[in-house]
């Protein structure tokens, strides 16, 4: 899952890494939230006649995506996220899946881990390289009645690799540089084709931090949600240990 993350760093890091040229400047963000708009990057057409370059875009989109088809706004979910092994076949995210894939750029994300019925610790969870990231992203332009359009935006989750298992079951899906052209590729590269992106991020990828609950508030918009707090060694994750395994005689097994 992901319901909350941040992108920090300058448009200029943001635009040489996604390869754009129509970057407007933009703020720090430190506590994004779903309805709020989000940065998207999708395909375009190439730069020159002839040329084989990359070319991307990029877009601000409302985080919730609306299909087409919806009538009214009001009473359907709010999708900000979408189950990336259901994509491809579920109605409301095929055609974005067949079409309209898209990449969102990403310092890291919030997790929450339930420490009991009605308490819950917050993590900001970021590349322990403190590189900027990529979540795979579908993008649905939603037509008003009255004409209108608006571009809205979902975030792909897959299942938590084994470092984030014991905070959530679920993790945003992570494309790296060298697959972005290919997961962008929606003219030549079928759901099908990109199946193998939607897979969790590789252990030890990831750091999970805890934070404060500042963070739940979708007010608090300031560096302040990301910084460490100290935990009680009972609060901390526990540890998975191996199943205690029979005891041969003559050999032992692991």
């Amino acid at each position: 899952m992901c319901g909350r993350f941040g992108l920090i760093p300058t448009p200029e890091e943001v635009a040489e890494l996604f390869g754009l040229i129509d970057l407007e400047p933009f703020p720090p963000r430190y506590n994004i939230a779903p309805t709020q708009p989000i940065l998207m990057v999708i395909a375009a057409e190439p730069r020159e006649p002839g040329s084989n370059l990359p070319s991307r875009k990029s877009l601000l989109v409302r985080w919730g995506l609306l299909p087409s088809w919806v009538k009214d706004p009001k009473k359907f979910p709010l999708l900000f996220n979408a189950r990336s092994e259901e994509a491809a076949e579920k109605a409301t995210f095929r055609a974005a899946m067949r079409h309209r894939r898209a990449l969102v750029p990403a310092s890291g994300f919030y997790e929450w881990r339930k420490d009991g019925p009605k308490q819950s610790q917050p993590f900001w969870i970021r590349p322990k390289n403190g590189e900027i990231i990529a979540f795979g992203g579908l993008m649905e332009t939603w037509h008003e009645a009255g004409g209108a359009e608006i571009d809205t935006g979902t975030i792909l989750t897959t299942e938590a690799n084994s470092d984030l298992v014991a905070i959530h079951s679920r993790m945003p899906v992570v494309i790296h540089p060298q697959d972005f052209e290919r997961w962008l590729d929606c003219r030549n590269q079928e759901p099908r084709d990109v199946a193998d992106l939607m897979r969790p991020v590789q252990p030890d990828f990831f750091e999970a931090i805890p934070v404060s609950d500042r963070v739940n508030k979708v007010a608090n918009v300031g560096p302040e949600n990301m910084e460490p707090v100290e935990l009680p060694a009972t609060a901390l994750p526990a540890e998975k240990k191996p199943s205690p395994q029979p005891v041969n005689e003559q050999l032992k097994l692991f």
